[in-house]
């Protein structure tokens, strides 16, 4: 691990004691404390947009969301904290996106096939961004949970809607789980070099027909 994510991406830094936005007890934000919020997750997206994991520093972040450093560290104890609550933020971006065109497939397989293309087609746009935010989900230790539940329990939600499932039973989370773990690996060879945008879709694919991707009434081949 660099320098960089050995410090800023480690363990919450003391002061961080309150968190306003984390996912326990905390009281909703107030309209102000959304505002800037929103500021801090846009300056992480655009930082990391132009340079990837190593070009978002917190004090930079600090000052392109023109909020205090000390402010910006209530909000995200740690970079690593910062670029998974940015990956969330473009997760739910993408979330609003498909309820508004949903994927069009004939079966389940297909409409998660297309759901995750659509994704990773936003990631291709934005190569440096998706590498900082799939770094950052990487690095992730325990202090962390709570942000990357969020994104799991996110990317869950999308994969079960493309399905067409409400009511998932264990054995159909499971299916889920499988994907969201070939999807992940998939984005980290590509990120790293090791697969072309062809064979992401590819393997994709074929993990969707393997596991016989179905939903309630599909009959099972």
């Amino acid at each position: 691990m660099p320098a960089e994510a050995k410090g800023e991406a480690g363990a919450a830094r003391p002061s961080a004691s309150v968190d306003p936005v984390g996912a326990g007890a905390a009281p909703p934000l107030t309209e102000r404390q959304e505002a800037r919020r929103r500021r801090i997750l846009r300056a992480s997206a655009q930082l990391a947009g132009r340079g990837g994991f190593d070009a978002v520093q917190m004090r930079e972040v600090a000052e392109c969301s023109q909020v205090a450093l000390g402010t910006l560290y209530r909000y995200f104890p740690s970079k690593v904290h910062l670029l998974v609550a940015t990956m969330q933020d473009q997760l739910e971006h993408l979330h609003g996106t498909l309820r508004r065109k949903p994927p069009l497939g004939a079966t389940p397989a297909e409409r998660v096939v297309e759901t995750l293309m659509r994704a990773f087609r936003a990631m291709q746009r934005e190569p440096y961004l998706a590498d900082a935010m799939v770094r950052a989900l990487t690095f992730a230790d325990r202090s962390v949970s709570a942000e990357v539940d969020q994104v799991y329990r996110l990317t869950t939600a999308i994969v079960l809607e493309a399905m067409g499932l409400e009511d998932p039973d264990p054995e159909q989370l499971s299916v889920v789980r499988v994907i969201e773990h070939t999807w992940h690996s998939a984005l980290i060879t590509w990120l790293s070099g090791r697969a072309s945008i062809a064979q992401v879709g590819t393997d994709i694919e074929t993990a969707c027909r393997l596991i016989g991707l179905t939903a309630p009434g599909d009959e099972q081949h």
